[in-house]
């Protein structure tokens, strides 16, 4: 579950890397399932670029209650990793990436960063 994807410098352009591409951009791989943890009721799937075929694990998560509060994470995983990868693990692993894509609402923005997000409200 630790295996790290490239490094920045090792970018291959692909437009999966950047925050803002579409969901055309993706096939859905499977894993999916709902993170419970403290109430975050998350989804939680993984997905495969069409162009470069690497695999990219997504977090997301809204509070229905409450304007902009949607708030996704994108970041790259190994075949092996998802292979034991579960909801309640995905935000471990997203926050011993080296970097992670986010945005949503909540943020009104969106690009790369690595560290823990905020998921609660």
């Amino acid at each position: 579950m630790n295996a790290r994807p490239q490094p920045l410098t090792d970018l291959t352009g692909c437009a999966c890397e950047e925050a803002a591409a579409q969901y055309t951009e993706f096939d859905s791989y499977g894993g999916g399932g709902c993170d419970e943890t403290k109430g975050r009721y998350a989804d939680v799937g993984l997905l495969r670029c069409r162009t470069c075929r690497r695999l990219w694990l997504r977090y997301f998560v809204e509070y229905e209650a409450f304007t902009q509060s949607g708030r996704w994470a994108r970041g790259l995983i190994s075949e092996a990793a998802a292979a034991t990868i579960t909801p309640e693990t995905a935000l471990a692993h997203l926050d011993g990436l080296d970097w992670y894509l986010y945005g949503g609402s909540y943020y009104g923005s969106s690009g790369r960063r690595s560290g823990p997000m905020h998921w609660g409200l």
